[in-house]
């Protein structure tokens, strides 16, 4: 039995901005994310069927067999198979037909903003690897997770940020530059104590697709649509200064821009906060006027962030549970040697 575990991500900063070539055209780009201690987990365990693969999504409640003559050929139904689509072609890419059964779970909830699919895809791959005895490198895991996810999801490209957490751990800032993306890792302990006592992570309990979100901004922004791409200037430019506020440790500064983002983020896509997520946040502002609020996900998701000064974070907390909201973990991982 392979048992592998892969971090999903909070996006702190410069979120949509993962995007190629638009990362090269705005200056000073950088996506700066945090794996947390929330993980997708994939269990492989050798059968004795040699006429196909089962998959089991824990999260979505699936079980099928796919057969081998399908993962040969590649001649997979994405409406046959639904939410294991995904899962069956990184399956079929890596050449596993038969004989395996294939457990996936995940303790970020489906929807939710924090990157799950693209951290289940990555993790998948991982174990399979592992199962095989083959070695990828860290960039070729991403290079097949994110091509075989833009394939699927068939709306522009996918944004980069959300594999990385998983492979790298830590606090990530993802650098672009012309063929190669840079990854910097930013964590420590005390970045790591700021982040955990600052923020609050909540689930509004509506699941969102924030990746389909990605390709009216990326047209809008070759349309040359002014408001895009001055509201994507300024969350460069936020991201920018949060990396340097991180690595002088301003660390008030860094939860500032956080906030600053999520402002910026809602004027550029009105309908990114849901009712709910308007009202909880307008009722906590009215005894803790400085909390800021950041949806999780580029295009928005389930989860949002939330930003105070530690001493507010337990009657913030009470606030969310009186309103029926969950409350997620947010611990931050260590990074991945």
């Amino acid at each position: 039995m392979i048992i592998q575990k892969g971090s999903v991500r909070i996006d702190l900063l410069g979120g949509t901005l993962d995007l190629e070539p638009i990362n090269l055209i705005i200056p000073n780009v950088v996506t700066i994310n945090a794996a947390l201690d929330l993980k997708a987990v994939v269990k492989i365990e050798d059968t004795q069927n040699q006429d196909g693969v089962e998959i089991i999504s824990q999260d979505y409640q699936l079980a099928k067999t796919i057969s081998k003559q399908q993962l040969e050929s590649k001649q997979l139904n994405s409406d046959q198979l639904g939410a294991l689509y995904f899962l069956a072609v990184l399956i079929a890419e890596l050449k596993l037909y038969s004989g395996v059964k294939i457990t996936l779970s995940s303790d970020a909830p489906a929807g939710s903003g924090l990157g799950g699919s693209s951290t289940i895809g990555v993790t998948l791959v991982e174990a399979l690897l592992q199962h095989q005895g083959r070695s990828f490198s860290k960039q070729e895991i991403v290079s097949l997770v994110r091509g075989v996810e833009g394939k699927i999801l068939d709306c522009g490209p996918a944004g980069h940020q959300d594999y990385y957490p998983a492979l790298y751990g830590g606090v990530l800032a993802l650098n672009p530059t012309p063929g190669e993306l840079q990854v910097e890792q930013l964590y420590t302990p005390q970045l790591k104590k700021v982040l955990e006592s600052s923020l609050t992570l909540v689930y509004s309990g509506a699941s969102r697709l924030s990746g389909i979100n990605n390709w009216e901004v990326y047209k809008s922004f070759f349309d040359h649509d002014f408001n895009v791409r001055q509201g994507l200037g300024k969350i460069a430019d936020l991201a920018h200064q949060a990396k340097i506020a991180i690595k002088s440790e301003q660390f008030n500064q860094l939860i500032n821009l956080i906030a600053q983002e999520g402002e910026v983020r809602k004027e550029l896509f009105p309908n990114i906060l849901t009712p709910q997520m308007k009202e909880l946040h307008q009722k906590i502002s009215l005894t803790y006027p400085s909390c800021g609020i950041k949806v999780c996900g580029a295009g928005g998701g389930g989860c949002f962030l939330l930003t105070h000064p530690p001493k507010e974070a337990f009657a913030i907390r009470e606030i969310i549970q009186q309103d029926k909201m969950e409350q997620l973990d947010l611990t931050i991982g260590p990074p991945i040697s």
